[in-house]
């Protein structure tokens, strides 16, 4: 019984870890939830820790946080409070947030986790006991002063959301945008056949197809940056329904406002707090411009493996950096494996936007959506595998991506569809009759038109140069 303490809550007694900074709601919740053993993102646990530093802030200023002159612990109990909270923002004590993502919809028992934790990290900055039945500094009263999980849960999610947009994907798809940029400019001289329903087509230049990847990046990149936006509005100042009830008419402001300089990203108080705390259509939309990315991260992959499919027996315009034997059974195969990790971690994202749909739409009856915990950890796990996953693909594939000039260039003369810009000289039907015949006699173009004599040499030649072809012609 030494291993543990007794703590009480409005139900009655708990027992306790008897060294773990959370109390007895904290313990009911681990209890109660023993489903998948995930806790919540670290992300937003340090979000929580944000938020609670940012509450402390507003409620000192607005002189509701005050020492009362009697107890020495209360005078200083803004400080600590504020301490506290910035170290659970800085990712310390990770350890005391134990409860499953699975939880109360509202995520109650994570705001009051975080509440004892905050509460008696900050009695013990001031020289207390923070393992007394007697709380001078209290999880409620001074640590959950003016808010209600129904406001302060939702503003983590926001403020998790838009930090991890901001400083781990925005920064990855700008590299990777870079990456392909470059590429572009560099291979834009070589030549190469281009495919459509992966059918021969037209010619283009490889470096013109790396810049159809780079320009999917840069809308990526806006995309990335509407998702951070979509979240800039903050349910805290609603309280409970959306009323505001026990907390002063400046709080959200205030909040928020501390936020924003706090992070450098644009918080404001939520338009209307009935809205910010029923619903979670911010997090949906937010998440949709995340499942946008994911499929484009996932198309740029899938055609830069196509590319590089080979060595011998595909299409090998690209040579993909060497990772890792890619067969147990066949010696020397390799296999583009970056682009299979991005494409599955895609997939993956694409899948939680169903989740984050779902809960959106059917969790939030009148004043409060109750899938708040998954959504949090839904959105965050999508914002870390976009981001770690663009980082490995741009360091471990395309910084080593080469072209191979000449296989691009091999294929361009046998292409059937060279035959296209001979369309305005003797028609399309004309054309097609050539194409049919090349294909069956297995000449060329240029070499079936010599041999009938279809145009002069220098027109023929002139119609069917592969560079022309790439670009419009007056």
């Amino acid at each position: 019984m030494t291993d543990f303490r007794t703590e009480r809550d409005s139900m009655g007694e708990v027992r306790v870890p008897a060294d773990a900074f959370y109390g007895a709601q904290t313990q009911r919740a681990v209890e109660n939830f023993p489903i998948s053993g995930w806790r919540l993102p670290p992300a937003m646990v340090s979000a929580m820790g944000l938020v609670k530093y940012a509450c402390g802030v507003a409620n000192r200023d607005l002189g509701k946080l005050t020492g009362s002159g009697k107890n020495p612990m209360l005078d200083g109990q803004v400080d600590a409070m504020l301490q506290a909270a910035m170290e659970i923002a800085d990712g310390k004590l990770s350890d005391q947030f134990p409860i499953d993502v699975f939880q109360t919809g509202s995520g109650t028992s994570s705001n009051m986790n975080i509440n004892e934790v905050i509460s008696n990290r900050a009695i013990e900055i001031v020289g207390g006991d923070r393992l007394a039945t007697e709380k001078p500094i209290h999880p409620n009263d001074h640590v959950n002063m003016g808010q209600s999980t129904n406001d302060t849960f939702p503003t983590a999610i926001h403020v998790a959301a838009a930090i991890q947009i901001e400083t781990k994907l925005l920064p990855a798809l700008r590299r990777m945008h870079a990456a392909l940029a470059d590429k572009a400019k560099k291979w834009d001289k070589i030549i190469k056949i281009g495919r459509t329903h992966l059918m021969d087509a037209t010619p283009l230049r490889l470096g013109q197809e790396f810049g159809g990847f780079a320009r999917q990046l840069e809308l990526s990149i806006a995309r990335a940056e509407a998702a951070r936006d979509a979240v800039l509005e903050l349910p805290v100042g609603g309280t409970a329904v959306g009323s505001g009830i026990n907390t002063h008419p400046e709080f959200g402001s205030r909040v928020a406002s501390v936020l924003a300089e706090k992070t450098g990203i644009a918080f404001v108080e939520a338009a209307n707090h009935f809205e910010a705390n029923a619903q979670r259509d911010a997090v949906v939309h937010s998440h949709g411009e995340l499942k946008c990315i994911a499929q484009t991260l996932f198309n740029v992959a899938n055609n830069i493996r196509w590319l590089g499919s080979g060595p011998r027996c595909g299409f090998f315009e690209v040579i993909l950096p060497s990772r890792q034997p890619g067969s147990s059974i066949m010696p020397g195969k390799v296999n583009p494996v970056m682009c299979e990790s991005m494409m599955q971690l895609a997939a993956r994202v694409m899948g939680n936007d169903t989740c984050i749909t779902v809960s959106g739409a059917s969790g939030g009856n009148f004043q409060l959506n109750i899938m708040m915990p998954v959504m949090a950890d839904t959105i965050l796990e999508s914002v870390h595998l976009l981001s770690q996953g663009t980082e490995a693909f741009v360091e471990f594939c395309l910084d080593g991506l080469e072209a191979n000039e000449e296989a691009c260039e091999a294929s361009v003369e046998k292409s059937l569809s060279m035959c296209t810009s001979l369309n305005a000289l003797i028609g399309y039907d004309q054309a097609a009759k050539l194409a049919k015949e090349a294909f069956a006699s297995g000449q060329t173009i240029r070499e079936l038109c010599r041999d009938k004599g279809i145009l002069p040499e220098e027109t023929l030649k002139e119609a069917l140069d592969p560079w022309t072809m790439t670009e419009p012609q007056a």
